[in-house]
């Protein structure tokens, strides 16, 4: 039985919902061995599934656990989720924003995939820091400070979980259907009255085209239309990575000098201000107009970075805790001229060989090295000059600087 699935989707035929969830649950419930789980989901990168297969399949995800209710906590609950990118922080700042306006925010999150780093591998760079809550912790922190930064829980969606792994180690994270019935699966499993998806695009990104990009956020819609929810998306570019940092401390250590005003105007910051500015007009029900005066002045009052420091201290984190590694060495330029591009998906890859991400999956993750850039494009540079900083604890013996960096 479980050969023909894997077969019938290997011709590109269409599955039941009966052999999708046969063959997942199965999975789920170990009668279904990893190389014959990879077998289908490898078939599914190759020859897609229909809508029907989706709303299927992302309905099998989210019976496979809980659905959360937080029907008694007061005001619009606003979610937000991105697609994966390298350097993407912007929960780290972009959740305080929301949350420092009265707006309730639960926002779960995933560990990393493929060459993009995950933002709970990120938020354990903090010492301390607690990403297993209980449903019960989550209300009670919502109900108390009114915004969570958080693991899923162990009931929510573990079907998702554990097929998120899988993908994560055969190749299999491009898929455009099992991408949309990972997501709206978690972001309608976890209470959520309103959702934004950040799409990223490009190099650096699962996806690599904007006609890719319509595609989900089309998908993505028609979930959230079954289920009730008003979904909007954004779809940014992932050819170049977000900001300077990329690497676990580095990236929360970016997101915190975002959130206290010390860095603006390039495309990090400008992606954290466009995020919050939808979840707020959401939240709020106000034009887009005016909800970018309440984000900005958030920012500058610092509201929303005491806010961010407010839920590490809740979920027991130290924020002196963050370090990087102290071993690290400049990539110099190797010309002068104008800094015309720097390879996200290079980044990426450099980013995971010093140990930032997992290649294995039981590989342990080094939250103290990455690659902190010291110029962004369209910058001038001379020969010579600092290009980017590399924090190692280990031996690196092949970067690709021109593959990286294009100076012309």
């Amino acid at each position: 039985m479980i050969l023909d699935i894997i077969d019938k989707k290997r011709l590109g035929k269409e599955l039941s919902y009966k052999e999708l969830y046969t063959i997942f649950n199965g999975y789920l419930n170990g009668d279904v061995a990893d190389y014959q789980m990879s077998s289908l989901l490898m078939a599914i990168c190759i020859n897609g599934m229909t809508d029907e297969e989706i709303f299927a399949l992302t309905k099998i995800f989210i019976d496979s656990g809980d659905v959360l209710e937080f029907a008694d906590i007061p005001g619009v609950k606003v979610d937000k989720h991105s697609t994966g990118g390298i350097g993407d922080k912007t929960t780290f700042v972009v959740v305080p924003i929301v949350a420092s306006l009265g707006i309730p925010v639960i926002k779960m999150c995933g560990r990393g995939l493929g060459y993009t780093g995950g933002t709970i591998d990120k938020i354990e760079s903090i010492k301390g820091y607690k990403v297993d809550l209980s449903e019960k912790e989550i209300i009670k922190q919502v109900h108390e400070i009114g915004a969570v930064i958080t693991g899923q829980t162990a009931d929510l969606v573990p079907m998702d979980k554990k097929i998120y792994a899988l993908r994560d180690v055969t190749s299999t994270v491009s898929s455009i259907p099992l991408i949309a019935s990972s997501i709206m699966s978690k972001k309608i499993a976890d209470g959520a009255d309103k959702i934004l998806i950040d799409i990223k695009v490009g190099k650096g990104a699962l996806l690599k085209t904007k006609e890719d990009a319509k595609e989900l956020e089309n998908l993505m819609k028609k979930i959230g239309k079954i289920y009730d929810k008003e979904v909007r998306c954004i779809i940014s570019d992932m050819d170049t990575p977000l900001g300077y940092a990329i690497g676990n401390s580095l990236e929360v250590l970016e997101a915190i000098d975002v959130l206290k005003g010390k860095e603006k105007d390039n495309n990090f910051y400008d992606l954290c201000i466009k995020i919050a500015t939808e979840m707020v007009s959401m939240g709020l029900n106000i034009s887009n107009e005016e909800a970018v005066v309440k984000v900005l002045e958030s920012i500058e009052s610092k509201k929303a970075y005491n806010k961010f420091l407010e839920i590490v201290e809740y979920q027991k984190g130290d924020i002196k805790s963050i370090t990087v590694s102290n071993n690290s060495y400049k990539v110099k330029a190797n010309k002068s001229g104008v800094l015309k591009k720097i390879d996200a998906l290079e980044i990426g890859k450099l980013s995971l060989s010093l140990g930032a991400g997992k290649v294995d999956i039981d590989d342990t993750i080094d939250y103290t090295v990455g690659v902190k850039l010291n110029k962004l494009v369209d910058e001038r540079v001379k020969k010579g000059d600092v290009l980017a900083i590399i924090y190692v604890n280990k031996p690196i013996t092949d970067i690709k600087i021109d593959k990286i960096f294009t100076i012309e």
